[in-house]
């Protein structure tokens, strides 16, 4: 099969490390890629992913057979239905679906209307009426942009200031900000599941947990992800089971409903209160890190999954998991999510690889057989091993071997395990 694989981030690294693992695979490119995906696929950076009617172009030069969509822009923006329309296979879903990331308002309503466990919630175009009504509420409470806002357009609230500073804060996400969604606030633990669907049924993979806030503890700022593990213990087999039943099932079926067929990755982001699951958002694609750590243990074939996904042909396959355990330890430039400094040489890589970590290249550039820093997360630093103790030791030893100016990491990742682990004792 000849491949392309759309994206430049850790979760399309992580991806291209695992197709580049399929006896299926023949020629393998990226658009654009990043200096961890090259090791795997030719990359295509003078092509745009938000250039439509180029990827299509492209795809038809190569005789492409499949296509995979790494980020959600490319989704929202219907790369997928031009695809289609030139008779050509996409892991990854069209642009109605997308609406599940791509307006937190359509999420919602779709959830309210079908009856899928998430937050109450209510939804302004105009800041002073949610000003106004945020007055009357308890708190904390949570602010969202209705559009896409890479990961950061979520503000959790303490109190009556802070939440009205959010609603000024998101014009800051441009005309993702110009609808928001006030929320309730949901206590209880997060976690993330990701699901193979072919538009018909729908195949959870291994939970994992992500860590938004930057700084440990949960302290700070929400980012794109500082980090991951999995599985998540948090989803015992009785959580996953309401999860497929009141959440995935239902959510493909709503879709169905509303004339709208959802084929590829599906990202439930779950708050977890005494074993009930409810949704806190969906993503329309592979989450970033979560994909960092839930491929590593796959064992089958994903690239035959995807094109399952792709042909409707899912409910022919079973998929095998691995009984290890992953964590993935997010190194970022100092400063990140506001403003950071870029170009500083990142050195240890390979030490950390000999060592016997997956680095994932997530905001790298290449210049002069140098590999230097180009964006807040830099590499995602993933180990697997039997057990999440053990995982969590090799990782930080790993990531001790890497080095670049005002690096900055959490220490912290994957110990909220560590109490699930105590508990059977």
């Amino acid at each position: 099969m000849n491949v392309l694989l759309i994206g430049s981030g850790g979760r399309e690294h992580a991806l291209a490390w695992k197709i580049s693992k399929s006896p299926l695979l023949k020629n393998f490119y990226a658009i654009p890629g990043n200096p961890g995906i090259s090791k795997f696929a030719e990359c295509i950076e003078n092509i745009s992913v938000e250039n439509n009617s180029e990827v299509v172009k492209f795809a038809q030069e190569k005789n492409i057979d499949l296509v995979v969509v790494g980020p959600e822009a490319p989704l929202v923006n219907g790369l997928v239905d031009d695809l289609e329309k030139a008779n050509i296979k996409s892991f990854g879903c069209n642009k109605k679906a997308a609406q599940l990331e791509g307006s937190k308002i359509f999420a919602k309503n779709l959830m309210k209307k079908y009856e899928i466990p998430t937050a109450a919630f209510e939804v302004f175009d105009n800041p002073d009426d949610a000003k106004k009504y945020i007055t009357s509420q308890n708190f904390p409470i949570v602010i969202k942009a209705d559009g896409l806002a890479a990961g950061k357009g979520v503000i959790i609230a303490e109190n009556l200031e802070d939440a009205l500073n959010a609603v000024d804060e998101m014009k800051n996400f441009g005309d993702a900000g110009n609808k928001i969604v006030v929320e309730e606030f949901m206590n209880g633990e997060e976690a993330s599941v990701l699901a193979f669907t072919d538009g018909k049924i729908i195949l959870p993979m291994i939970p994992a947990q992500d860590h938004k806030r930057v700084f440990d503890n949960d302290e700070g700022l929400n980012t794109g992800g500082m980090g991951a593990y999995a599985p998540a213990p948090v989803v015992n087999s009785e959580v996953m089971k309401k999860v497929e039943e009141k959440i995935l099932r239902p959510i493909i079926s709503a879709l169905n409903s509303e004339g709208i067929i959802y084929r590829g990755c599906l990202y439930a982001g779950l708050m977890i209160t005494n074993g009930e699951p409810k949704v806190v958002e969906f993503n329309a694609r592979f989450g970033d890190p979560e994909t960092q750590v839930v491929l590593p243990l796959l064992e089958s074939d994903l690239l035959e999954i995807m094109l399952a996904c792709a042909e409707g042909n899912l409910s022919e396959k079973k998929i095998l998991w691995s009984n290890d355990s992953a964590v993935c330890v997010v190194l970022a430039s100092g400063g990140y999510p506001k403003s950071y400094k870029k170009n500083f040489e990142i050195i240890g890589i390979d030490e950390a690889e000999k060592f016997g970590a997956e680095v994932f290249h997530a905001g790298t550039k290449k210049s002069d057989e140098k590999i230097l820093t180009a964006g807040g997360r830099v590499l995602g630093v993933t180990v697997t091993e039997k057990n999440i103790p053990a995982a969590i030791e090799k990782v930080y030893k790993c990531v001790e071997k890497i080095h670049f100016d005002e690096m900055h990491f959490r220490k912290d990742i994957a110990t909220k395990a560590l109490k699930f682990t105590s508990e059977e004792k």
